[in-house]
């Protein structure tokens, strides 16, 4: 049986699809970094390992690890994502459990509150770190300070934390309002 072709609005009332997001950042000897791992409804895993070579302390890395996931998250497309982080800290942060204290996490929470402001819908849950174990092992590596092949995963190099971006944008706004 053939179909009417849809217009715009009736493919809204579709349900878009849910994709698992999977982050985990940490410092150890070796550096700070990063492990994502994204899957899409279908199954299929897109796995990122970032290493920073900026100072972070172990709630900085899983707040990028978070933002990073988010970024990667827009640029594939998805709108309904549900995001596991073994950070309670974070998770409740973000989710309003617990109040951000000092500057620098403020900046970490807006700019993780801004990006999920980005989506159709976020759930941010806590898990086991057993249950997060792909982006933890992605993270180990990621915070090594070799930047090396994980298999065929490359361990991307970021310069600079994902905060800065916020107080740019807070000087253009102040800039604009006078």
């Amino acid at each position: 049986m053939l179909h009417p072709p849809h217009s715009e609005e009736s493919l809204e009332e579709f349900p878009h699809p849910w994709w698992v997001l999977h982050v985990d950042g940490a410092v150890n000897n070796g550096g700070a970094g990063a492990g994502i791992v994204l899957v899409s409804p279908e199954g299929h895993h897109l796995m990122s390992a970032i290493h920073f070579k900026f100072y972070a302390t172990n709630n900085d890395a899983e707040y990028e690890a978070l933002i990073n996931g988010l970024k990667i998250a827009l640029e594939m497309g998805v709108r309904n994502l549900i995001a596991r982080s073994d950070s309670e800290m974070v998770v409740n942060q973000v989710n309003g459990g617990f109040q951000a204290r000092g500057p620098r996490t403020e900046l970490y929470l807006r700019c993780t509150q801004c990006l999920i402001g980005m989506f159709k819908e976020v759930r941010l849950e806590c898990v086991l770190r057993e249950k997060n174990s792909n982006a933890d092992a992605l993270e180990k590596m990621g915070s090594q300070q070799e930047a090396v092949l994980l298999g065929s995963i490359p361990i991307e190099i970021q310069e600079i934390p994902s905060i800065l971006e916020v107080e740019i944008m807070r000087v253009d706004e102040a800039l604009k309002e006078t």
